[in-house]
């Protein structure tokens, strides 16, 4: 058949429009018309919606532009499908379970040596440049011993953005089955060896007899459950022998407890007289070497504001020896300042007080008097060594008591003498 289009002019291609189908005919000023309505009573909800080829409503609120069907879409009628992702433009990526392979494909080795493989091992997947196997004396070419399997052809793949950040790419799940039957056989393991140390103490119990702090030693803790079945122990929370900080003071107005911090600063028995084992936590502060070390802090401070290079954690022994320097020439101006007011002033003597007992005239020992207002000898008020010195300078009495293990009246009191000596 002719080509009736042959040597055709451009024009009358033009003005002959009908003879083209694939061109959408003119719409009339009535096809206009009531395209427009149904569009509008489309929105207005009164008529029922496009349908595309799915059978999925079409919005009609889209606007023509986006709705319109390029006509060289080739539709058949309304549809979307021009504004969705073409699947022939869409790049196929590579799926999760597709990676390289690894190892060589040992199920092909070859016998023969193959031409264009390597002349060292005989694998035709590399060269002898690239080959990783140890140089071989004579080849694989020329002995055709021990050719080498190939390696396999790796896959190109194509990952998408998460497929390149995928820290489990590659990942065989049947990996795991080996770590997992490892940490069985560990278990077994400590199993047998539990039985086997039980059953050697049971045996150890059968033949000889256990004294009493054997079994002091095998008493459960407090605050602990054993399970005779699987020999575990699990450790309670708390010790229940232990009494809680705020049972100890149920006075509301005695030392605060802060449940925030489960801490009692301050001491729950205070005005009390019994011994007790706590305190409260400002008790450990202030006990011990807390405050020496608190007071070599305050000395590093104030040495380093008078410009002494001194740190009471990076040169402890340097801040200690400043300190005790510092200790022995303050006591040296002090007795320096001391001596030079008593050798102005003098009242060196004022100085040196008396004994507790002759200061507050109260002592302890026990003296009986007769009726008379006469010093007894009895075994109480004699039981030991008195001396008495009369200084007749101070005008002062100084007595001194010496325990003896016997009884012997030695001596006798006179009165007016400056020296007395009784023993007992």
């Amino acid at each position: 058949m002719a080509n009736t289009l042959v040597n055709v002019p451009v024009s009358k291609i033009i003005k002959n429009k009908s003879s083209f189908e694939d061109e959408p005919k003119k719409k009339s000023r009535e096809d206009w018309r009531k395209a427009k309505e149904l569009e509008e009573a489309r929105k207005a909800g009164t008529a029922p919606a496009a349908v595309d080829e799915e059978g999925k409503d079409i919005n009609p609120h889209i606007p023509q532009y986006i709705s319109a069907t390029p006509w060289y879409f080739g539709a058949q009628g309304p549809t979307l499908k021009h504004q969705r992702p073409q699947p022939e433009k869409q790049k196929q990526f590579s799926s999760i379970d597709e990676w390289y392979n690894r190892g060589v494909d040992s199920s092909k080795v070859a016998t023969k040596y193959r031409k264009g493989a390597c002349e060292n091992c005989g694998a035709m997947t590399h060269k002898r440049k690239e080959c990783m196997e140890r140089p071989r004396k004579i080849g694989a070419k020329y002995t055709n011993v021990n050719i080498a399997p190939d390696e396999f052809t790796q896959p190109e793949l194509s990952m998408d953005y998460d497929g390149k950040r995928d820290r489990w790419a590659g990942y065989d799940p049947s990996q795991h089955r080996a770590i997992v039957e490892e940490y069985q056989k560990i278990e077994e393991a400590k199993r047998q060896m539990r039985a086997e140390k039980l059953n050697a103490e049971e045996n150890d119990e059968q033949d000889s007899d256990k004294d009493e702090d054997k079994y002091v030693d095998e008493v459960d803790m407090p605050g602990t459950k054993v399970d005779s079945k699987q020999r575990i122990t699990v450790r309670n929370l708390r010790i229940r022998e232990d009494t809680a900080k705020y049972l100890r003071n149920l006075n509301p107005n005695s030392a605060y407890y802060d449940p925030k911090t489960r801490s009692m600063r301050d001491n729950p028995y205070a005005g009390t007289d019994k011994e007790v084992d706590y305190k409260g936590e400002n008790f450990v502060r202030f006990s011990g070497d807390t405050q020496q070390h608190a007071n070599a802090q305050l000395f590093a401070w104030e040495a380093h504001e008078r410009g002494v290079d001194v740190h009471l954690l990076a040169e402890p022994t340097k801040l200690e020896l400043l300190k005790q320097e510092y200790d022995k020439k303050r006591d040296e101006l002090k007795d320096k300042a001391r001596g030079s007011i008593i050798n102005r002033y003098g009242g060196e003597e004022h100085l040196d007080a008396l004994p507790a007992s002759l200061l507050l005239a109260q002592t302890e020992q026990y003296i009986e008097y007769s009726r008379y207002g006469k010093f007894v000898f009895t075994y109480r008020s004699l039981k030991g060594k008195i001396e008495r010195r009369l200084d007749r300078n101070m005008k002062k009495t100084y007595i001194r008591i010496i325990i003896l293990p016997f009884m012997d009246l030695i001596g006798t009191l006179a009165n007016g003498d400056t020296n007395v000596v009784i023993r007992l």
